[in-house]
């Protein structure tokens, strides 16, 4: 697909200093998270065994990148994401109600549609935390993101005062609204208009319920049945103005518990999955109750880097379309 490179795009920063803002955006930020949110780092696999159905799902359609292991004749396939296993994790830690951990995730995700903003290769803070059967609510959710959103602007604050040069400003007041009220205010535009009328005015912004059917019969965007519970839902998103759209950091939310997992699985059609170790574990109750999210790393230094195209802000492999149009705007991909 070809880039597109806004007319007369210069990048504030050189590549000897956006490698620079990149390593101080990402130390500030895990700390700055981990602080608020009582998370600890620690080790997550690049791959899971495709029996156990740990890997994400995404939309259904997306094929993992899989290989077979000789010894002990297993299946593995590179995540998705680690939307189920910090969860297993959690529980075989032995973490407690108000604790929980983040890591770095890299996927690789094949089918995905490569543009400014979307890479085959994937990286992002994945976390999880453990929650009370009285904080699975909305105002639990809501408190979360207005952590997640004020990491975001005290990390860009921090990198004003390195980086004088960049001039981003990130609006600290979540605005929340859900996908049906969107639906009901513009009906007529397709999700992703919608998400860029309301962000030119509302410049942050958590946009709930995603997954679940809307009164028009469809869906705002996709989301697999067995992670988030669609009620509990959302994405953080903020205005862009170099490239002028919505733009999505962060998908979160409080996560399924068993009559959330029974209910989506049926609606989806997933029957199968109910055999799947994972998911006998959650329907059973032996599972503990999870907000998580996987907020975008690549995605966030775009952000407040001012970058045009991710493939600034990550190494990655591109079409020989975007190859020559970001060479012929000046664009080094790295």
């Amino acid at each position: 697909m070809d880039a597109y490179i806004p007319s007369g795009y210069s990048p504030l920063l050189g590549i000897y200093d956006t490698q620079r803002a990149i390593a101080l955006l990402k130390h500030t930020f895990e700390a700055t998270l981990s602080r608020r949110l009582n998370l600890l780092r620690v080790s997550a696999p690049l791959f899971v065994e495709a029996s156990t159905g740990l890997n994400d799902d995404l939309n259904g359609v997306e094929r993992p990148v899989s290989f077979d292991i000789p010894d002990g004749n297993k299946e593995g396939q590179v995540v998705h994401s680690l939307a189920k296993w910090k969860r297993m994790a959690l529980h075989r830690y032995g973490f407690k109600p108000g604790e929980g951990i983040y890591t770095d995730m890299n996927a690789i995700r094949r089918d995905e549609v490569m543009d400014n903003l979307h890479s085959i290769y994937v990286d992002q803070w994945d976390w999880e935390k453990i929650i009370t059967r009285e904080e699975r609510n909305t105002e639990y959710l809501k408190s979360t993101v207005r952590d997640i959103v004020a990491s975001i602007h005290d990390t860009n604050e921090a990198l004003k005062q390195v980086f004088p040069v960049l001039d981003v400003e990130i609006d600290p007041e979540v605005n929340f609204v859900t996908s049906q009220e969107l639906e009901d205010m513009w009906p007529d535009l397709t999700p992703r208009e919608r998400e860029n009328a309301y962000l030119r005015d509302h410049r942050t912004a958590f946009i709930m319920q995603i997954g679940k059917k809307l009164k028009s019969g469809q869906i705002h965007d996709g989301r697999a049945p067995d992670y988030d519970d669609w009620d509990l839902n959302g994405d953080i998103m903020f205005w862009n103005d170099l490239l002028g759209c919505a733009f999505e950091v962060s998908s979160m939310g409080i996560r399924v518990d068993p009559e959330s997992l029974d209910r989506q699985l049926a609606e989806r059609g997933c029957e199968n999955r109910r055999t799947l170790t994972f998911h006998k574990m959650l329907l059973e109750g032996r599972l503990p109750l999870t907000i998580g999210g996987g907020i975008g790393q690549s995605r966030l230094c775009m952000l407040l880097l001012k970058k045009a195209h991710v493939g600034e802000v990550q190494a990655s492999i591109w079409d020989d379309s975007t190859i020559h149009d970001c060479a012929y705007s000046g664009v080094t991909l790295l």
